[in-house]
């Protein structure tokens, strides 16, 4: 008889530490079960990346994303406030905003013509004399929360969310001195990969330990053996001093700066930053077997005098992803493997990981907890 969902959740000891844990367990990559309840939990009441901050400075600016299935609009008000909205009109349902990004006046349904202003609240519905007991001020798109922290755009899709920069914590702090608003948008790469998201996040954050594996080039410009990994709150802050590497040019020339750092927050976001470089990983979970992962690049310089260097960086970062890409997708096949159930993890490196599958396991128990005292 199958496992019930009840028992792949108690496989996993969260309270282990790190020198006693195993990872979490097979079925929580290969299981739909666990993808649905991560939905319903981690994606629904985290705050989660959706945007850039440059793309809703002026009134009108709007992003839109999907969130745990559901459709969203972030847009800046006339007022100077930024909303966040489902974006679902209330009418017949379809998507209000259907570019992924732009500038409007109004917010204009394209299937039946309803308007919405930039605050959410119902202008206008064509040909709807005659309806009664109809309350305009009640049939306003429908808000969530939104916020910006440095250059990102976030939003929580639960009413009762602590605000962003608690939920952040101490990354808020720590983050604060390398200046990266300071760093202007430059190109985006985007992939598919034959993963569940936990996959990817696991081999990020295991402390460098596949990187002298996986990531020569990589390697030769980090001092590996003095790679540090620090836990705190909701994120994990990995960092190496840089040496001067000959083994490859465009690495050498590329990553610079006394030190590298490596940021992950909770649950799907990870930071790099070099001098004068940062990169932002967003894993989406788009089935139990697969995500997508958005890459955005952005540089001290922007400019056309830059612009050729900034090319070979995004270029160097691209071929990082695709070593990265192969392994992934060969630790989602062997995870379906009778011969795994799961493995040990290294004090040394992996105390990253062990964070994420702590912070995992008490989002879906507390959630699983929650749905079965609903159903009572």
């Amino acid at each position: 008889m199958p496992e019930s969902l009840e028992q792949i959740l108690a496989s996993y000891n969260e309270r282990a530490s790190l020198a006693e844990a195993s990872t979490i367990p097979a079925p929580w990559y290969v299981d739909a079960r666990i993808a649905k309840l991560e939905s319903k939990t981690v994606f629904s009441k985290s705050w989660l990346m959706v945007g850039r901050a440059d793309q809703v400075e002026r009134p009108g600016q709007f992003v839109t994303a999907n969130v745990a299935g559901e459709p969203i609009v972030v847009v800046r008000g006339n007022d100077g406030v930024l909303r966040g909205f489902f974006n679902v009109c209330r009418h017949h349902a379809a998507a209000v905003v259907t570019e992924p990004c732009g500038q409007a006046s109004i917010l204009h349904c394209p299937y039946h013509g309803w308007n919405y202003g930039l605050d959410g609240t119902l202008k206008g519905m064509p040909e709807f004399e005659g309806v009664k007991n109809f309350d305009r001020q009640k049939n306003g798109l429908v808000p969530v929360k939104a916020d910006i922290w440095e250059s990102f755009v976030f939003v929580n899709l639960d009413p009762q969310a602590t605000p962003l920069k608690t939920f952040l914590g101490g990354l808020v702090k720590r983050v604060a001195p390398l200046g990266l608003s300071k760093l202007h948008y430059f190109d985006r790469r985007v992939y598919d990969i034959q993963c569940n998201w936990k996959v990817f996040v696991d081999n990020y954050l295991d402390g460098g330990y596949h990187v002298p594996h996986l990531h020569k080039s990589l390697n030769s410009v980090l001092d590996y053996k003095q790679y540090t990994i620090e836990n705190e709150d909701r994120y994990c802050l990995q960092s190496s001093p840089m040496v001067s590497g000959t083994e490859d040019a465009a690495i050498a020339t590329t990553r610079k700066g006394d030190r590298a750092w490596y940021f992950w927050q909770y649950p799907n976001l990870m930071i790099n930053h070099y001098q004068g470089y940062m990169d932002t990983n967003l894993v989406l979970p788009l089935d139990v077997d697969h995500c997508r992962v958005i890459f955005d690049f952005y540089f001290a310089e922007v400019d056309e005098v830059h612009s050729e260097y900034n090319q070979q960086s995004v270029a160097v970062g691209a071929r990082v992803q695709e070593e990265d890409l192969g392994i992934c997708e060969a630790v989602q096949q062997g995870l379906k493997s009778r011969a795994y159930q799961a493995g040990r993890l290294s004090v040394r490196r992996e105390a990253g990981e062990h964070l994420f599958h702590r912070l995992l396991a008490a989002d879906l128990k507390a959630g699983l907890g929650q749905a079965a005292s609903a159903a009572d």
